[in-house]
This record gives structure tokens, sequence and C-alpha cells, in this order.
């Protein structure tokens, strides 16, 4: 079996291989979003789940214990959860990164309880005390998992941690430097599966997925140079492939992104400090995300280069023609964060379209024309 057809298996049935391993008796710990470190679960033997939820299928039981009016990526994992698919979890464990992940750790409690639901509380504003705020969460996360697992946190096996996911990360970033090229080597959404393809399998296996599709992707014949829009993609929860598919499907290249599913929560390493946890509370406090504010700068310009000059280097080196802004409805922050993005993004003489979705490929169909009118101003 070639690496591009079991990742796509893996990326079809995300939960094949984290069932698998929690039958054979190993911990399988659920979380959500890009402040709950891996290293940490991994360090104690324990398999991290990246849970996610479904856009082809409806949300039919969640909204009995959630508002409507709330994230439908929350409730379309709550519903998942509902109906019994995230069954083979031991553990939960949810951030505070926003209001709706909060209110859904009270009512997971209450109407899914494991024998582990754990809250790590997030600081949104970085200061002198955010680190020390951070780490106190993480120290109290360890001890729950200490307690719960009947073991103590080694720190040894937590530096090696720090390695694999290191390494992790390297091979993502591999994978992303082959859409650099005119043509990309391999597409926005082959990428897509196979980063999402990961989210629940131990990190060791996907490396070793990843570096042999690199290398069938290299392997493959090579097209010529092409006119197609090279799309930057950025916004909050897109593990479905089906909108990138429709924005290549319209006439573009989707080449770099800033997601919760992509960049945002591989690209930057953790430090090798002299304590572990050192480093990992200072990669994961400084993870770019819309729902953190950063101390303000002297000036307008200096702001926006303060809060996106990341993205903007993503831009310049991917050669970035267009922004799709995708949005999950509801989500304040991203709401809140798009204008000043296009602003900024605006000053690098980059057009933008700001989508607003409900988490659903129902509305594939919606946002087609929307695409396509969009890739045609840019043409």
């Amino acid at each position: 079996m070639t690496a591009s057809v079991a990742l796509e298996e893996l990326y079809q049935c995300r939960s094949k291989r984290a069932q698998a391993l929690h039958d054979a008796g190993q911990k399988v710990i659920g979380y959500f979003c890009c402040y709950v470190p891996d290293e940490i679960i991994a360090a104690f033997d324990m398999l991290p789940y990246r849970i996610q939820g479904s856009q082809n299928e409806p949300i039919d039981e969640a909204d009995v214990h959630m508002e409507t009016m709330a994230c439908p990526f929350a409730r379309s994992c709550f519903n998942l959860a509902l109906k019994g698919k995230y069954d083979f979890l031991d553990g939960v464990v949810i951030p505070h990164t926003c209001d709706t992940l909060e209110h859904l750790y009270i009512i997971w409690q209450e109407t899914r309880p494991l024998s582990l639901t754990h809250f790590v509380n997030v600081p949104h504003m970085l200061g002198p005390s955010s680190a020390t705020f951070y780490r106190q969460e993480l120290n109290t996360f360890i001890v729950a998992l200490e307690t719960w697992s009947g073991q103590k946190m080694d720190t040894n096996k937590l530096r090696e941690a720090v390695k694999v996911y290191n390494s992790h990360r390297a091979a993502l970033r591999d994978l992303y430097k082959l859409r650099k090229s005119d043509p990309p080597l391999v597409s926005g959404a082959e990428v897509t599966k196979a980063v999402v393809a990961g989210m629940g399998i131990p990190a060791m296996e996907h490396i070793e997925l990843i570096r042999t599709f690199i290398a069938e992707v290299k392997a493959r014949l090579q097209t010529k140079k092409d006119q197609r829009p090279r799309i930057f993609l950025w916004g909050n929860e897109l593990d479905d492939a089906a909108f990138i598919r429709l924005v290549e499907e319209s006439g573009a290249q989707v080449v770099m992104d800033d997601l919760c599913t992509g960049t945002r929560f591989f690209w930057e390493d953790v430090p090798e400090t002299e304590d572990p946890l050192d480093g990992i509370v200072t990669r994961y406090l400084n993870t770019h995300c819309p729902r953190t504010n950063l101390p303000q700068a002297a000036t307008r310009e200096a702001d926006l280069e303060n809060r996106f000059g990341h993205i903007g280097r993503f831009v310049r080196e991917w050669r970035v023609n267009g922004v799709i802004f995708y949005i999950v409805r509801y989500c304040d922050t991203c709401e809140l964060e798009g204008p000043d993005l296009r602003e900024y993004l605006q000053g690098m003489k980059l057009p933008v379209l700001m989508i607003e979705d409900d988490y659903s490929t129902s509305t594939i169909g919606q946002l087609r024309t929307r695409v396509q009118a969009f890739l045609e101003m840019i043409a």
C-alpha cells in the first residue's frame, strides 16, 4: 500500500487506528485545539487524539444541550460524542480557547462523563505573568494525569516526546514546502488530508507516512507552469478537504494557510530546554491564534505587523496572489480579527474574500459561485 492510499484511508476513517490502540489497551486522550500539548500526553505512553467534527453529518442531537447560535464545529464534535463515535476515548481535555469550548467542558462532563475530563485554562493576554499562569495550568494537568493513570511523569520521557513531535512538525513543514514551486508539487486538498490523517495516530507512524508520501510526490511527473492564482487560506477549523477541493477545481492553487488544522498547530518547534516544560510553555503559549491578545505596538502599522507578520512571511515565501478567509459561523474571535487582517493584507496589495460558513459540506454549491467570482477578479 502506498503512503497516499494509507493517508487517504486514515483521513476517511479518522478513528479507526485510535480505536484499535484503545482495544489493545493503550489509553487514548481526546483534546481540542492547539493549546493542549501532545508531548505531555505522549510522555505518559498515551495517544493524543485531536477531536474533530463532521462536515458531512447534520447536527441532530447536540442542539438539545447547546445553543444553535454556538460554534457549529463544537456542536458537531459533541454531536458525534452523543452518537457514541468517541466512545473509544479514555479521557477528554478541553482548553479555554473560547467561551463555547469552556461551556462544552461542563456539558461534556455532565452528559458524557469519563473518568478523566480535564480543563486547561489558557491566558488570553500575553504578558509577564502569562507564562507563569500557563505553566501552573500544565502542572495541574500533569498531576491530573498522574493521579488518573497511577504513574509519575518521567522528565526524560517528556524530553523525548518533545524531540519526536518536533520531528513530526519538521515532516509537515517539508510537506508544505512542496507547494512553494510553480505549479505546486502537491495539491492543497492532498495536504489537508495528509495532515488531518495524522491527528489520531502515533506521531512516529505519521512521520513515516509523511516522509514516504513526500518521496512519492517528488517522483511524480512534473507539470508545466500555469497561471492559476496562488491562494492563502486563513480561518479556524477546516478539517475537511471539500472546500479546498472546491477552490482548486474553480481554477486556483491553494498553496499555504494559517488554520487551526494547518500551520497554526505545527509550524513552530518546541525549544529543547533543560526543563522540557519550559520549552512547551513557550511554544504553546505563543501559538498564533486570534483568541490571544498581544501587547499593542506604538503605531497602527507596527501593531498589524506584530500580529500578522508571520502571515506576511508566508504570503511572500509562497508567492500568494489572493487570500480567502474561511470562518466557521459564530466564531467571534475570527470575526473580530478578520477586518484587521484584511487591512494588513490589502496593505500588501492582496485581494481578500471573506466567507462565513456553517461547518457543513451542504453549503459547497452556494460557495462555489463566490469563489469563482473572486478568482476571476484576480486573473
